[in-house]
């Protein structure tokens, strides 16, 4: 009896952990998951209050605006090319380590343009404003051509698999219209007989048709003799029981 309420206790603190561990890695997910939406949320606020500053805003503020949009839409473009494409393309790990790299210059380049927003003295903000533009330009340029290399691979590689499927698809058709590709057979034809003499054609001959053919030819010629209607009668052969005849008497 105890080592069945042995048995039952641990079961029941089995299910009881494996329910704690299932509780927290939902609860994980979940908070991952929100985490995920808000950080989306309020991107796409800064990256809309940004559009409309660079629009509403001329002057310096409208342009640091500006380039913070773009600086923010290529690095974010390119980062998730290269986390798509390094799950198919073990190769783009050395570009994604990279680009880690530039990220951080990126997020350095982001934040002082940030802190020069609010700043009030335009002439000192214009001044600086050229070798911003230069830094962030060029940060965009490397962003935009790991991208682009990115995207040139995958497409190599999808046409190179494309034009080995099209050589096999063409040699499978071949294959399969293999009919018309074959000689047409001709049949043999018979053997013409050999003309005759006198009908042109050679019957095979037979021992029926040999005799028969041999008489013709000897009643034609005479030398056989008639044959009588009749053939005489030998001696009657005398049986036991018959009686022997009686000599004629002469008297």
């Amino acid at each position: 009896m105890e080592a069945v309420i042995a048995v039952v206790a641990l079961f029941f603190v089995l299910f009881v952990v494996l329910g704690a561990y299932a509780t927290v890695k939902a609860i994980g997910a979940a908070k991952r998951g929100v985490d995920r939406t808000i950080t989306q949320a309020k991107r796409s606020v800064e990256d809309t209050t940004l559009r409309a500053r660079s629009l509403a805003q001329p002057g310096p503020v409208g342009q640091l605006a500006d380039l913070r949009l773009k600086l923010r839409t290529s690095m974010r473009a390119t980062q998730e090319a290269l986390q798509a494409g390094v799950g198919e393309d073990e190769s783009l790990k050395e570009s994604l380590a990279l680009f880690e790299q530039l990220s951080r210059h990126g997020r350095e380049l982001d934040d002082e343009l940030k802190r020069l927003e609010p700043e009030p003295d335009r002439a000192k903000l214009a001044q600086r404003l050229p070798a911003l533009r230069e830094r962030t330009e060029r940060v965009i340029k490397s962003a935009d051509s790991l991208r682009w290399a990115a995207h040139d691979r995958a497409r190599k590689f999808a046409e190179d698999d494309l034009d080995t499927l099209s050589a096999q698809i063409d040699v499978e058709a071949d294959a399969l219209r293999h009919w018309t590709t074959e000689p047409t057979p001709v049949w043999p034809q018979a053997p013409k007989p050999e003309p005759t003499a006198s009908t042109g054609q050679t019957w095979q001959e037979t021992p029926g048709s040999r005799s028969g053919e041999s008489r013709s030819t000897e009643s034609r010629s005479g030398e056989e003799p008639p044959r009588p209607a009749i053939n005489p009668s030998g001696p009657r052969p005398t049986y036991p029981w018959q009686k022997k005849p009686r000599p004629e008497s002469t008297t």
